[in-house]
């Protein structure tokens, strides 16, 4: 706010209150977006709020929420575990590194959906920042898609002010360099953090002098693949603040037993997990919802209204499988009977749909709506002992 002041790209704030707002605005102040004075100044003296606004924010809150319980707290407990071993595979400290890396996605993506939608409850609008970042074919697009707030804040105040690309190119190879050493101490005052801002400045600079050039005549599958290598090695270096651990860690993934019986029982144990999170930090289900969406809006009130009661035993289904209150993880190695019942009523709605999209008009009409009722209550109390069993232990 005084830096932009000062120059003059907004008017200062003459309301206390309004400035106070926005200084305390607490549905990001902890755990960010970044949101700069001019993104948010005509909200503060004109924000409405509605019941309509309250509904987007409370769907995104949601969804933050979701992001961060069912998923990054069960990916963090499986990298504490696997960080805690002295000795683990090449595949088991993958998995770690993996594990990690989408915690990290669905935590801090999950706080600023959740923040952002806070913000729609009293009328705020903040800026998108997170856009896919793991669907990136290059170290720069992905450094463009996520934190973007940070990114912006470190462009228009520090990387613009040094001079940017102005001033020829050994200045701005120089510039970005003094930029992500700075991003690394953003981060923490640890050696670890410097070691991370290192490697991504070594990795732009390498795109900014001809790797880029190069990725972008390669097949796409190509930039993915070591957008996704770097990534990955790079929260490694962020999540573990001793370098003697962290050297020690990036040997495990390289060298040594290439896997082990405690392997197996990860990949065994977590292996739904992961794919619901490659599946849930790509655009793919935003699709899917948006498709569905507008596939309920064409369609008449009878039909829509069964598409949602499918829909809502599909989402209780799938919240029951990552329920954090009694752990995912020893849900599904002690509770496996439990977990095929859920399957079957899972798949039992899924099919109905499909069918009923296929054959609106045929027998299962008959089935539709006493059926999936039936069915959803049952699934409702099937839960009931389960929870109880694991409120015990």
């Amino acid at each position: 706010y005084t830096i932009d002041v000062y120059r003059g790209l907004v008017p200062p704030q003459r309301n206390i209150v309004d400035f106070g707002a926005y200084v305390t605005l607490f549905p990001q102040l902890i755990a960010g977006p970044i949101v700069q004075y001019k993104t948010v100044a005509y909200d503060l003296e004109h924000r409405r709020e509605s019941v309509s606004e309250a509904s987007e924010g409370l769907q995104r809150l949601v969804i933050g929420l979701g992001k961060k319980v069912l998923i990054a707290n069960q990916m963090g407990a499986i990298w504490e575990d696997i960080a805690a071993m002295s000795d683990p595979t090449a595949v088991t400290a993958w998995i770690g590194a993996i594990a990690y890396t989408f915690q990290i996605y669905f935590d801090f993506s999950g706080y600023s959906d959740m923040a952002i939608g806070l913000g729609h409850f009293f009328g705020f609008h903040f800026l998108e920042n997170f856009n896919y970042p793991y669907e990136s074919r290059s170290v720069t697009e992905f450094w463009r898609r996520w934190h973007i707030s940070l990114s912006t804040w470190f462009r228009e105040y520090v990387y613009i002010p040094l001079g940017g690309n102005r001033k020829g190119k050994g200045r701005q190879l120089l510039n970005i360099a003094i930029v992500w050493l700075l991003t690394g101490l953003w981060h923490g005052a640890s050696w670890n953090f410097v070691l991370w801002g290192v490697y991504y400045a070594a990795l732009l600079l390498l795109e900014k002098t001809f790797l880029l050039k190069w990725l972008d005549k390669a097949p796409r599958f190509v930039g993915h693949v070591y957008t996704c290598f770097c990534f990955v090695m790079g929260w490694v270096l962020f999540a573990i603040t001793d370098l003697g651990a962290l050297g020690a860690y990036v040997g495990h993934m390289f060298s040594g037993t290439f896997a082990d019986s405690t392997t197996a029982y990860l990949l065994r144990c977590d292996w739904l997990l992961l794919v619901l999170g490659v599946i849930g930090c790509t655009s793919l289900p935003k699709r899917l919802w948006e498709k569905r969406e507008q596939a309920t809006r064409n369609i008449t009130s009878e039909r829509g209204i069964h598409l949602r009661l499918c829909r809502s035993i599909q989402v209780e289904g799938a919240f029951a499988l990552l329920k954090n209150d009694f752990g995912f993880r020893r849900f599904l190695t002690r509770g496996k009977g439990n977990i095929r019942t859920e399957l079957f009523f899972l798949a039992l709605a899924a099919v109905n749909e499909i069918v009923w999209r296929t054959q609106p008009d045929d027998i299962w009409v008959v089935f539709r709506f006493p059926g999936l009722l039936i069915i959803s209550v049952l699934f409702s109390f099937a839960q009931v002992p389960l929870m109880m069993k694991y409120a015990k232990t």
